[in-house]
């Protein structure tokens, strides 16, 4: 049984318009497509991009983000021992 919606589901805009490499707006992280036939496209649709949109949004920032505990080696390897005082 579906549920009743009764609010639009809004589009994810956020005035950053501008394709990645990926081919992903920059902004909202959908694809073209999506962007272009959000008016058109039904609510359970939609609620599927924006679950694929948030996923993209992650992957990109942690690809953003360096590996963990590379700044704490990147010291040692470096002579900035905490223990050298």
């Amino acid at each position: 049984m579906q549920q009743l919606e009764f609010f639009a589901i809004p589009s994810p805009c956020i005035g950053v318009c501008q394709s990645g490499d990926k081919g992903y707006c920059l902004g909202c992280f959908r694809t073209r497509e999506e962007r272009l036939y959000w008016h058109q496209i039904d609510d359970g649709v939609k609620r599927k991009i924006i679950r694929a949109c948030q996923m993209r949004k992650r992957r990109a920032n942690a690809a953003k983000q360096p590996a963990r505990g590379g700044d704490m080696l990147e010291q040692q390897q470096l002579g900035f021992d905490e223990d050298q005082s």
